[in-house]
């Protein structure tokens, strides 16, 4: 089965017609990867979706770039249902990050997409709303790592650093929570595209609920771990869904992906998800 999406079909998985609009702000500006070529497909996937079923509207907050005066770069929080991240670069001003808390802990929603998760690896409040992240000098004093093992989410204290993937391949992701409204219909297994399969995140690891897993193959240059793919985290009275999918165009247009991402994103913001999974979901 076709595991790509046609990007103008994603309406006709959503069945929200007549509900208010959900309002995003997707947060770039900054990346070690092309936030250039995938914002564009994030702001299709949410427009394309709400143009016919008026589930998402998204506005585009881009920081200045890298090495620039930061101290502008203030987006109203509290105006959006939800933030989507698909930003990792330099610290956000002081008075930006104590809005962002103030905002997911009294009930904002939060998305971090794939490297949003390798961000601000010393600030203690976003490592707790992520939960997870990689990389940006993370070790074990950021909190363990954690991977499936035996049937739940286990954590592992031993030292070393946080953050790795093999080479890009196409693999198998496992659904571990079938009721959840993110995953419930979801396939106990599916394929998802090409992509960098995240391995040996760490942090705080607080208030998990895991989603969906991936096997970290050895033969790749991965763990051996089931490691975590989507899972939500609580945070204050906000709701966080964490994906570490989506490195490149490839791999967002999976049908999966986008599945996923748009399910997260409307679970993030109200709580529960409206949209069907569409029949050609991969299997």
């Amino acid at each position: 089965m076709n595991r790509r999406l046609f990007i103008g079909s994603l309406a006709a998985t959503v069945r929200a017609q007549g509900v208010r609009k959900i309002s995003v702000l997707l947060i770039d500006g900054q990346n070690n990867h092309r936030w250039q070529l995938t914002t564009p497909v994030l702001q299709r996937m949410f427009d394309q979706s709400g143009d016919q079923s008026g589930l998402f509207t998204v506005t585009i907050a881009t920081s200045p770039p890298k090495g620039a005066d930061m101290s502008s770069f203030r987006p109203d929080f509290a105006a959006y249902s939800v933030v989507v991240s698909n930003y990792n670069g330099e610290a956000w001003p002081e008075t930006t990050r104590m809005a962002f808390e103030k905002y997911v802990r009294g009930g904002g929603g939060f998305v971090t997409v794939h490297a949003a998760d390798n961000a601000f690896p010393e600030w203690t409040e976003y490592n707790r709303m992520i939960a997870l992240g990689g990389w940006g000098g993370r070790t074990e004093k950021h909190g363990p790592y954690a991977r499936f093992r035996d049937g739940k989410l286990t954590l592992d204290p031993k030292p070393g650093p946080g953050g790795h993937h093999g080479k890009r391949h196409a693999f198998t992701v496992t659904t571990r929570d079938r009721n959840h409204p993110i995953t419930r219909g979801l396939p106990e297994t599916w394929t998802h595209a090409t992509d960098e399969l995240y391995d040996s995140l760490r942090g705080p690891a607080q208030n998990i609920t895991l989603l969906a897993t991936a096997f970290s193959d050895p033969s790749t240059g991965g763990t051996g771990e089931h490691e975590p793919t989507l899972f939500t985290v609580k945070y204050g009275k906000g709701r966080v869904f964490h994906t570490t999918l989506g490195h490149d165009i490839e791999a967002m247009n999976c049908i999966g992906f986008a599945v996923t991402l748009l399910r997260g994103t409307e679970w993030a913001a109200t709580g529960k998800v409206t949209q069907k999974v569409p029949v050609n979901f991969p299997k």
